[in-house]
C-alpha cells in the first residue's frame, strides 16, 4: 500500500521569536495546503486526493526557519515535488510549504530529515 500524502511544512520559529500563536501557525498550514491542492487541482494525483475525503493523508513536519524552509523548497524543485511555498501578507514572509499530494514512495528520503510539528 502506496498511499497518497500531502506534506505541509510550517516555520517552528514563529512560535518563539516571532510570539504567533498555535492558531495562527495552523492558519498558514491551511493556507500552504490549500493553494498547493488548487494550484495543482487537474493533477491526477489531487483528483484523487480529494476524491476520497474520509481517507486523507496529510503529514505536518517543522522547519527550524525561514533559511530551512527556503531550502526545503529548493530541494523539492530539484527533485520535481511540485509544492506550495506560501507567503504571509503584508509581511511577505514565507511561512509554510505544503506538497501536492504524491504516493509516499514519490518522495524518496527528501523530508527524512525533519520532525513532526511539536
Amino acid at each position: 500500500f502506496d498511499p497518497l500524502i500531502q506534506y505541509v511544512i510550517l516555520r517552528k520559529d514563529l512560535v518563539k521569536s516571532k510570539k504567533w500563536n498555535l492558531g495562527a501557525l495552523v492558519a498558514q498550514g491551511c493556507h500552504a495546503s490549500t493553494s498547493a491542492l488548487w494550484k495543482y487541482r487537474e493533477d491526477p494525483n489531487v483528483v484523487a486526493y480529494c476524491s476520497d475525503l474520509e481517507n486523507m493523508h496529510k503529514v505536518v513536519l517543522e522547519a527550524k526557519d525561514d533559511v530551512e524552509l527556503l531550502d526545503i523548497s529548493s530541494t523539492l524543485e530539484t527533485n520535481h515535488i511540485d509544492h506550495f511555498l506560501w507567503k504571509e501578507q503584508p509581511e511577505n514572509i514565507v511561512t509554510a510549504l505544503a506538497t501536492k499530494p504524491y504516493v509516499k514512495s514519490a518522495y524518496g528520503t527528501l523530508l527524512r530529515h525533519l520532525r513532526l510539528l511539536k
